[in-house]
């Protein structure tokens, strides 16, 4: 009795449920069905999970990549150039979103060799350019591996031995040092050597942004200058009067003089040197040298030196006045306004490469977009990647920039709990802790060098395989001086960069780069007036 209940409701539920499907089915063919009406947003809701369920078909095509993402519909073949206007789908569109974290994306190495080397004539050499026997030998004895001009040197050169001021702009590693120390070294030459010369009064200047540059143009001058009989000698920074008084008692009369602001600055104002007998003033990186830090000690230097108007007055024999050489990878607007101070611009000759401001085609590219609690993680694993593959085949050296000093200091400490040998150099270390640092790592006596910008600027690092933006650069300038760490004329391996971004004004700067390399453009806002005609 007590099974037959439950089984009497629930035949009655089953009819109950099935009552009105039978009077539907039982009506009439004229009357009209229930209509049920689903809202658009639900439609709409619907139709997004449908498409999203079958992926899209992403079309493959054969060949090299200019850009390669981590979403292959953003890929780029290198054969493909957009145009000015045409609409470029970036890789880095969406990062200022925190959805796009662990995104990545890569701007391809499309050529082997530098650009100052390419199109070069096989049979051209430094004869062809107008520099004596004497100096050739000097520069076959001191770099035997230069055999053929690059191609700013090429462009530089006769210019500069016709007497002509020069202001180069060349991309990083072109071989600019040897194109104004060439032509200075013959000029030096030609002009005898005045008897009545005192130690303190050089024929020739070169002004420098930094210490650890001074140091390695004095090595290069020193070696051309070695076999010339003549003297170069350097004045770095950091010092006070006293002890700079002392280093130039101590050094030979010079012929050369390698300088940095500062220090030339305050040996002036004592009265320590004079630039009177001057026939020759370079400034090297001059975008730095033109930047506020140095402008006034710039200025300073530039009125106690007598830079000639006119070719004429480079050969008069009883006043003769200096020649002007300008050279650096990016400049300022401001440039026509301190020439003319100094010098007619009339008598400026302007050089500039095709693949200035451009990103390098030789060097891949890595933009890696993490959280800033994420970036110590991914460098020490790609600095013991490194050193993994460095045991297996010889690689080159690591070169890690952060934004302060500070960075450089605290990132050191966390590669020591790691166990991880490296080097740091930064702005705010004494002079006695700075000297030679940089050397030491171009020698290899450590793989991993952490620093500042002011290892970015015209340090020569031909063994320098990896480039890690710990902090991206603030600007697009910073990025390009970082960037020509790699891929020099005479590097030994091919370089990369991998760039961390955090910021939202990082992402900024990245989809300019992205952009510029999508269709093949120099950089934005970096075409100052280095290519606009001169007044």
């Amino acid at each position: 009795m007590a099974l037959e209940r439950p089984t009497r409701l629930l035949s009655l539920a089953v009819r109950l449920l099935l009552e009105p499907r039978r009077n539907i089915a039982v009506r009439g063919s004229d009357e009209p069905l229930p209509v049920v009406r689903i809202p658009r947003a639900l439609q709409r809701r619907q139709q997004q999970r449908d498409r999203g369920s079958f992926p899209r078909p992403v079309l493959v095509r054969p060949g090299p990549l200019l850009v390669s993402a981590r979403r292959p519909e953003l890929n780029q073949p290198a054969r493909l150039t957009l145009g000015r206007w045409e609409c470029a789908p970036l890789a880095s569109r969406g990062w200022r979103h925190r959805r796009s974290l662990k995104d990545h994306f890569s701007i391809e190495r499309v050529q082997q060799e530098a650009p100052a080397l390419t199109n070069l004539s096989s049979r051209g050499s430094f004869v062809d350019l107008g520099l004596e026997p004497r100096v050739l030998l000097a520069l076959q004895e001191a770099a035997p591996e230069v055999v053929r001009p690059t191609s700013v040197q090429s462009k530089t050169i006769p210019p500069l031995l016709r007497g002509r001021h020069i202001l180069c702009a060349a991309e990083t590693g072109s071989g600019k040092t040897l194109s104004y120390l060439l032509p200075l070294f013959q000029r030096l030459l030609s002009r005898p050597d005045p008897d009545s010369r005192s130690s303190a009064a050089p024929r020739g200047l070169v002004l420098v942004p930094s210490r650890e540059l001074a140091e390695q143009v004095r090595a290069v001058a020193q070696s051309l200058g070695r076999y010339l009989g003549l003297q170069v000698i350097e004045l770095g920074g950091g010092l006070g009067r006293a002890k700079l008084k002392l280093q130039l008692c101590r050094q030979p009369s010079a012929d050369v003089l390698v300088a940095t602001p500062g220090a030339l600055w305050k040996a002036l104002k004592s009265q320590l040197i004079s630039l009177q007998l001057l026939s020759f003033i370079v400034l090297d990186e001059a975008d730095t040298l033109l930047d506020e830090s140095f402008l006034e000690l710039v200025d300073y230097i530039l009125e106690k030196s007598p830079i000639a108007e006119s070719p004429a007055e480079l050969e008069d024999p009883f006043n003769p006045k200096a020649q002007l050489v300008m050279v650096g990878a990016t400049f300022p607007e401001g440039v026509n306004q301190l020439l003319s101070k100094v010098t007619s611009p009339d008598y400026l000759t302007t050089i500039t490469s095709s693949k200035l401001h451009c990103i390098m085609p030789h060097v891949r590219q890595t933009f890696m977009r993490l959280k800033g609690a994420e970036k110590v993680t991914e460098l020490v694993q790609i600095l013991k990647q490194h050193d993994k593959a460095n045991k297996t085949k010889p690689s080159g050296t690591v070169l890690v920039f952060c934004n302060s000093s500070s960075t450089v200091n605290w990132l050191g400490y966390i590669l020591d709990d790691h166990k991880i040998q490296h080097l740091r150099l930064q702005g705010q270390m004494p002079a006695s802790m700075r000297t030679g640092i940089f050397q030491s790592f171009q020698k290899g006596s450590q793989d991993i060098l952490i620093c500042t910008d002011i290892a970015s600027r015209g340090l020569d690092s031909i063994h320098v395989e990896l480039v890690v933006n710990y902090d991206f650069p603030p600007t697009l300038q910073d990025y390009i001086h970082r960037a020509g760490r790699v891929g020099r004329v005479g590097s030994e391996v091919p370089g990369t960069i991998i760039s961390f971004v955090t910021h939202p004004w990082d992402v900024s700067l990245v989809q300019k780069i992205e952009l510029a390399a999508r269709r093949r453009r120099s950089l934005p806002g970096l075409a100052s007036s280095v290519k606009d005609p001169l007044p």
